[in-house]
């Protein structure tokens, strides 16, 4: 919509300047908002008329011809031209009636001038009542900015910021933000069934418009309310390039116009700089609890000793138990959701009111690409029972409101917090083996069986040289003859050697399998059919993968 103030077509018909004058046409649209008054010389105006203009003319500028007048009126409209007055007689007896009706459908205002009232008489005072009414606005936006600053200089809150709002916008006002996450509603005023439709139209914002959800733009719709037409506005909330949440507004009461507009910008604003605010203090918070969760993982006796005196900080205590796990965030998102936070503030305030709400020591660290994240038990708390559920919170963030790819490795729950740098170490085991294993995406290290052997970096150079003295000779020879040998072997394993399954799964002859099966065991020199020797080449699959 334009971003201008003044007065409707309406209030301009009630003015002593236009008494003689009446509207013919356009009557739905008499709510248009005039920003300034132009007079038509001739037709090329409409190359330089702006939005919101209210146009003068005469009938005979028009000429007599119906087809150009109909033309010309549909431009008026699609330049956003707020309205026509238009002097018809003594050029004509009146416009033709397929003008009107064009007029009509297009919701395009025309006023019949009186003849005899010249053009400086009409336009002298619509722009003083303009000017006054711009003086009157700006002078209550000058107030809204002066409340929405005290908010802030006196500590008040965002719930502040929005009651001031909804107390000049004058309709129903709902406030979405994703950090900090909260839903506000201003909603009262309306009756029951209106405020549930209200909300409906709410939410179906999120979940018809995704594609605007990220978008730094302001947006205002039609929509259809209990079968009326509403206006509806949507400003969003922009810090550091990303959408942090929207202003809503719905035109029930009374409707939305460039004021209020401008009362959502001064909001949004406001609320960005308040954001800013708690996300540099976050940052702030997260630099110190990266440190200390590295000094307790140090093996550093200065680093740890430091940690150890800061462990009050975090309601931590010495013989306590702990579980470290990470969380790893892969860069290829499945869906935009995420492109909403920043630095996956989100993300951690999410996974901090888990915490929270249930009751679980631990603290939160942002690092790039990755959340760590160390959990703190007493004695006498059922841990296990508590991780498991702080795993199942975890997945429903990723599958219900934060739909991107991810990893979750465990380390085990150790006694004391010298012990906190093993679980550490298992954790980060626990994701390497996820990239290996491909089957799942959350992993105890503790359920790992062999790979807790595979994945330890020391003995990587044995494995190196175990998968160099087993199949690395099988996977030259596929790559210089385009054959499958090592496809066939890890079907093998696949279908615990059963040949018949293994021709299903590959789609191959029973014979081809047999043949394949013994080419194997001439170029690697081990055979499927001796247990150790098939033990070596199962294991060497898997050190393959890690190696890979």
């Amino acid at each position: 919509m334009a971003r201008q103030n003044g007065v409707t077509i309406e209030d301009i018909l009630k003015m002593d300047c236009m008494k003689n004058c009446k509207l013919i046409a356009g009557y739905s649209g008499i709510k248009n908002v005039v920003s300034r008054v132009n007079i038509m010389a001739d037709p090329d105006i409409l190359n330089w008329v702006s939005e919101g203009e209210f146009l003068l003319t005469t009938a005979h500028a028009l000429t007599a011809d119906v087809e150009f007048q109909k033309k010309f009126i549909l431009s008026c409209s699609q330049k956003k031209l707020s309205g026509l007055g238009i002097k018809i007689y003594p050029y004509l007896e009146k416009l033709d009636d397929e003008v009107i009706e064009l007029a009509e459908n297009l919701s395009f205002p025309i006023i019949e001038l009186y003849y005899l009232t010249p053009f400086s008489e009409i336009m002298t005072p619509i722009f003083k009542e303009i000017f006054n009414k711009q003086t009157i606005l700006l002078q209550r936006l000058e107030k809204v900015h002066e409340d929405m600053m005290n908010i802030m200089l006196k500590g008040g809150s965002i719930e502040d910021i929005i009651n001031v709002v909804y107390e000049n916008v004058k309709n129903p006002v709902i406030l979405k933000l994703n950090y900090p996450e909260k839903t506000i509603f201003k909603i009262d005023m309306l009756e029951e069934n209106i405020r549930e439709k209200i909300k409906k139209n709410f939410d179906e914002f999120y979940l018809k418009s995704k594609e605007k959800i990220s978008e730094k733009r302001f947006y205002e719709t039609v929509e259809k309310i209990s079968g009326k037409n509403i206006t509806r506005m949507v400003m969003p909330i922009v810090v550091k390039e990303m959408v942090y949440g929207h202003i809503f507004s719905w035109a029930v009461i009374t409707p939305l116009g460039g004021f209020d507009l401008s009362v959502l910008e001064i909001a949004a604003t406001t609320m960005a700089v308040e954001i800013l605010k708690l996300l540099s203090l976050r940052e702030s918070e997260n630099v110190h609890k990266i440190e200390f969760v590295e000094d307790l993982c140090s093996t550093d006796e200065k680093r740890l000793a430091r940690a150890i005196s800061n462990l009050s900080i975090y309601n931590f205590k010495e013989d306590d138990f702990y579980c470290y796990l990470i969380i790893k965030i892969r860069r290829n998102y499945k869906k935009f959701d995420f492109n909403f936070i920043s630095d996956s503030v989100y993300l951690l305030n999410l996974l901090e009111d888990i915490l929270h709400k249930n009751n679980i020591n631990g603290i939160v660290v942002g690092k790039k690409d990755q959340i760590d994240i160390l959990l703190c038990f007493k004695k006498d708390e059922n841990f296990r029972k508590k991780i498991n559920f702080f795993k199942d919170e975890v997945l429903d963030i990723f599958n219900k409101k934060i739909f991107i790819e991810y990893m979750v490795g465990f380390g085990r729950c150790y006694k004391g917090v010298e012990n906190i740098k093993a679980s550490f170490k298992e954790a980060q085991k626990a994701i390497k083996a996820i990239d290996i294993l491909k089957e799942r995406n959350v992993v105890f290290y503790e359920n790992l069986g062999i790979y807790k052997l595979l994945c330890s970096d020391e003995i990587a150079d044995e494995l190196k040289d175990f998968y160099k003295t087993t199949i690395e000779a099988l996977e030259d020879y596929d790559r210089k003859k385009s054959t499958e040998f090592v496809k066939t072997l890890k079907a093998y394993f696949e279908c615990n050697g059963n040949l018949k399954k293994m021709s299903e799964v590959l789609y191959t002859h029973y014979n081809t399998i047999l043949y394949r099966l013994q080419r194997i065991k001439q170029i690697t020199g081990l055979d499927v059919e001796k247990e150790n020797d098939r033990i070596s080449l199962h294991l060497a699959l898997k050190i393959k993968d890690i190696i890979k």
